[in-house]
């Protein structure tokens, strides 16, 4: 697992997340841990190392 630190797209809080990065790319959704509100993430990874990593508002 991988420790990510991001702002949260919707309260603006930094808050972080897990990311199993035995998943080479993943795209779900996950409640932020501040506002509850639900969370794109998406990530990209190679080689166990994060290349890419989005955390988007999902009303978009």
């Amino acid at each position: 697992m991988h420790e990510h630190h991001f702002i949260c797209p919707y309260c603006w809080q930094n808050i972080s997340m897990l990311l199993d990065k035995t998943n080479e790319v993943q795209s779900y959704i996950e409640d932020c841990e501040v506002c509850c509100n639900p969370i794109q993430v998406t990530t990209r990874f190679l080689n166990s190392e994060l290349m890419e990593f989005q955390a988007d508002n999902i009303e978009q």
